[in-house]
Order: C-alpha cells, then sequence, then structure tokens
C-alpha cells in the first residue's frame, strides 16, 4: 500500500458538528483564577452570518494540478480514533507561530478532539486538524484548532488569533515534501458560541458537506479554504463565552 493515501469519506456528521463547535481549541478554561485576557474582537459584519464575504480580493485560479499534501495516514482511521501525527505544520508569520499539526476527530462524547495534558506538555503548542473535514490545499474547507491558554492560564499559539488582518499569510508546510501552500486571510470574525453552533455558521467553519453529513465536499466556488477557530472572550461560568474564526483562501501562487 502507498503510504501516501487520502482519507476516506465518513458518515454523517450534522449532529456532530453543532455540539463540536463549542468547546474545540481552548485551553482549561475551567482556571478561573487566571482572568481571560481582555479580548479584542472582530464584530460580526451582520446579524446573518450567510453574507460573509470576504474583505480581500485574491485572484486565484482554481485548479486540480495544485499541490495537495497526500496525508501519510492509515486509510481505515476513523473519526473516533485518537489524534494521529501528519508530516504538516503551521506557519503564520504576523503571529510568530510556527507549530506541528496533529490529525483529530471525535471524542466518545461526539465532540471534536482538542487534545490536553499536564502543564508543559507539547500538546499545548500543537495544532489540530479535523479530518473529517477537507485536506488543508484541496479543493474544500479545511478547519484547524489551537488552543488559547494552558492550564495556568499562559498564552497559546492561537492566542492572538483575532489580530491577524486581511491579507496576512497563513502557510501550511508539508514536511514529507518540503512544500509550502499559502493561504491569504480573507476575514476575521468573532462568534458567540451560540452563533458557532448555528448550521449556516458552520458551514463558513467546515464546509457545507460535513455539516450536511456527506462528509468533505468541493467547495462550490471551486477554490480551496482554510479555517483557523480558537476560544475568545471572556470566561462566562467557567467557559469563554466567543470564539475567533479566520477565513483564508488558497493563494495561485503556491508552488506545483
Amino acid at each position: 500500500m502507498n503510504i501516501f493515501t487520502r482519507l476516506r469519506p465518513f458518515g454523517c456528521l450534522a449532529i456532530v458538528l453543532i455540539v463540536a463547535t463549542a468547546l474545540m481549541g481552548c485551553g482549561n478554561n475551567k482556571v478561573e483564577a487566571q482572568p481571560a485576557p481582555p479580548p479584542s474582537l472582530v464584530p460580526l459584519p451582520s446579524a446573518q452570518p450567510t453574507v460573509l464575504q470576504p474583505t480581500v480580493q485574491l485572484t486565484i485560479q482554481p485548479t486540480p494540478t495544485l499541490f495537495v499534501p497526500q496525508l501519510v495516514i492509515d486509510p481505515n482511521i476513523d473519526l473516533w480514533s485518537g489524534p494521529v501525527y501528519v508530516p504538516l505544520q503551521i506557519r503564520i508569520p504576523a503571529l510568530d507561530v510556527n507549530a506541528p499539526i496533529l490529525s483529530v476527530g471525535l471524542t466518545p462524547k461526539n465532540i471534536m478532539d482538542s487534545p490536553k495534558g499536564p502543564i508543559g506538555d507539547l500538546v499545548w503548542d500543537t495544532a489540530f486538524w479535523y479530518r473529517g473535514g477537507g485536506i488543508p490545499g484541496d479543493v474544500g474547507t479545511a478547519t484547524i484548532a489551537a488552543h488559547v491558554n494552558d492550564p495556568l492560564g499562559e498564552p497559546k499559539i492561537f492566542a492572538h488569533l483575532e489580530d491577524l488582518q486581511p491579507g496576512d499569510l497563513i502557510i501550511i508546510h508539508a514536511m514529507n515534501s518540503d512544500i509550502d501552500i499559502h493561504f491569504t486571510v480573507n476575514q476575521v470574525v468573532a462568534y458567540t458560541v451560540e452563533q458557532s453552533s448555528d448550521p449556516e455558521v458552520l458551514k463558513f467553519i467546515y464546509g457545507a458537506g460535513p455539516v450536511a453529513g456527506t462528509g468533505p465536499q468541493p467547495s462550490p466556488d471551486g477554490l480551496s479554504h482554510l479555517t483557523l477557530i480558537t476560544c475568545a472572550g471572556y470566561i462566562v461560568d467557567g467557559e469563554f463565552d466567543h470564539h475567533t474564526v479566520v477565513f483564508a483562501t488558497r493563494n495561485e501562487n503556491t508552488p506545483p
């Protein structure tokens, strides 16, 4: 078997994703002795999240010849298996982020996994690609979460995600081929926890396929989309009350 293999489609995720977004990408929010940092939240552009539009106009020519990572992963792995190493890194120059990526699925409670560990564990400085969605760089939507803080309240790799601006660069580096896939930030949005569980918002975060229960699907516009997400805002009853979501689109100048 070729070790470079795509993931097979997954089963129905519609209900799972609605509850998954509420808890992904956060640190230990129950350490209430550490107050949450003041948020720098980007207002919603509209009361109707379905009208989100990119704020940066990109010249992108979708083409099937663009490089897409063939992930080194067991093709039989399912969404309820634990985190799996993949040879990818996420780099965000504006935030000085350079972090490894784990492939994650769902916990036994059908919540998107965001692995945690003891203080000092490398998992706090690791990003998590949801393998029930698209592959980063492929035509569709790939979703990556990461922690905003650790159990002591110390800031982690997505602590300043809300500081990204339209036009900023996000790089997914394929370690096994030494190729960088470039994405440009289109928009940074703050959603309340309730808004980020809305099916219409979930379509932007995961892509319409996983939300409809059909697994990853090509995007209607034929482009490669990347979504980054983490917790934000204030701690209310032990949980952050907002999510910061970054929407980005693949650049046409990514090497083939």
